[in-house]
């Protein structure tokens, strides 16, 4: 880890005990990025931004604060330092606040083996305006592509340090290569719109260009025409793009902090079946060349694989340090922040157990149903696991494909959604979130 933000983080914590806090944790990040869109096969807009954001937190007794800045002097950081120790003076008092104990902290501080961070040039803008270039023509080249709304590649790296008085100190780097392209088929009031993209670690595991930009212009073609669905009780297949979206409102419900305060449907289900009985899901956060695996975590701890469902059991909530000693529970190494703010429990790579059907296998079981392709808006009861959402995709007619639909609106309770799912074998293993698509076999449509 570079020097310079090793001792950045020093210097922060030597002007926090300096101006009086009885512990201090300080984080610093370095990042750059790149981006270009084109259209109509000229440049359209690029950006490039560096820079370096630092971050301290404080305690004085039971009492804490945050302070960040992008100033990286000897003075701003004196005065960070002042500030936020008068911050948490003023303070009220938090029983559970603190550092980790040295005990509790990891042994591994640097990212050695995971490949995050890929050691090949960073892409010259050319480049980057070669590859939007390449995928806008090919979504053009789709024949009932009337536009292409946008086409972008970029490119990004960080670098982050982590330094607290409880004599942790660690770091690492991260890159991301990304290509996306939003087509436009039809005219007038019956345009429609789709896009597809990818985003890797290694600029080597891109998928192509060419291929991005047709399957995004085929897409947009599939939902022409689209309709209202009848009402009623259908099943309904969620397609792997937003499939992760079920899971995460189940990620949500057995976070930390909302068990702590009650609000979550799932409050009472420790132990409980909340998944099908084959089904688990697991995480895992030193996957090789995956964006959600990491060293350790935002207060020092490890990081380690657990499993969160097992074979339909919940097993357990996903913690920080202030959550697991407010529910006087062991923390799961899962805190995260950025420098302006103060930890909070989060997810890292998370993995459902992949069925055995395709996906268009999962279409022919259906029957007549809804495939959802896109979700907008949400009306989601943590409390209760309410769920209503508006929803667009395609209509499943006696197993088969007939037309689009839009304007509909899907519904159910999330504990009986998540228990009666049934898994498809179509995820992308190399996302953060490796989840297929996901068929419930009854939901209340409302559409025409």
């Amino acid at each position: 880890m570079p020097d310079a933000l090793d001792a950045l983080t020093k210097s922060l914590l030597q002007a926090a005990t300096k101006a009086g806090a009885d512990a201090a944790d300080a984080m610093a990040i370095t990042a750059s990025s790149v981006s270009i869109e084109v259209r109509g096969g000229a440049l359209e807009q690029a950006e490039r931004s560096e820079g370096t954001d630092i971050g301290l937190r404080v305690f004085v007794g039971q009492r804490s604060a945050n302070v960040s800045a992008s100033d990286t002097s000897a003075r701003t950081i004196e005065e960070m330092a002042e500030r936020a120790v008068a911050m948490a003076r003023e303070a009220p008092e938090d029983p559970y606040a603190g550092l980790a104990d040295p005990a509790q902290l990891s042994a591994r501080r640097d990212a050695e083996g995971l490949e995050l961070c890929d050691p090949a040039p960073e892409p010259s803008p050319e480049a980057l305006q070669d590859d939007a270039a390449r995928a806008e023509a090919a979504a053009l080249a789709v024949e009932g592509v009337s536009q292409v709304q946008s086409a972008g590649a970029g490119y990004g790296a960080q670098k982050i340090h982590l330094a607290a008085t409880n004599g942790f100190e660690g770091g690492y780097a991260r890159s991301e290569r990304g290509l996306s392209c939003v087509a436009i088929a039809g005219s007038g009031t019956g345009m429609e719109r789709d896009y597809d993209g990818d985003s890797r670690i290694f600029q080597a595991d891109l998928r192509d260009a060419q291929e991005i930009g047709t399957r995004a212009g085929e897409r947009a073609l599939a939902r022409l025409d689209a309709r209202k669905p009848p009402t009623g009780s259908y099943p309904v297949l969620f397609d792997e793009r937003i499939a992760a979206s079920l899971i995460g409102h189940l990620l949500g419900a057995i976070n930390g902090q909302a068990i702590s305060r009650g609000a979550s449907f799932l409050r009472d289900a420790m132990g409980e079946q909340v998944l099908p009985e084959g089904l688990s899901l697991i995480e895992d956060p030193s996957r090789i060349r995956a964006t959600g695996s990491r060293p350790f975590d935002a207060e020092g701890l490890p990081t380690q694989q657990r499993a969160i469902v097992e074979k339909g059991i919940l097993q357990g909530w996903t913690l920080d340090l202030a959550t697991a000693r407010k529910l006087e529970l062991t923390p799961t190494g899962n805190a995260a922040r950025g420098p302006g703010s103060g930890p909070q429990p989060s997810n890292w790579n998370i993995a459902l157990t992949q069925g055995e059907a395709s996906r268009d296998d999962l279409i022919a079981e259906m029957g007549t149903g809804l495939l959802v392709t896109s979700m907008i808006g949400s009306t989601i009861n943590p409390n209760t696991g309410d769920y209503s959402r508006g929803a667009s995709g395609l209509w499943v007619e006696n197993g088969e494909i007939t037309h689009a639909i839009n304007e509909c609106t899907i519904a159910g309770n999330l504990r009986d959604m998540l228990r009666a799912m049934i898994p498809a074998n179509d995820a992308r293993r190399h996302l953060s979130r490796v989840v297929p698509s996901l068929l419930v076999p009854g939901m209340t449509l409302a559409g025409a």
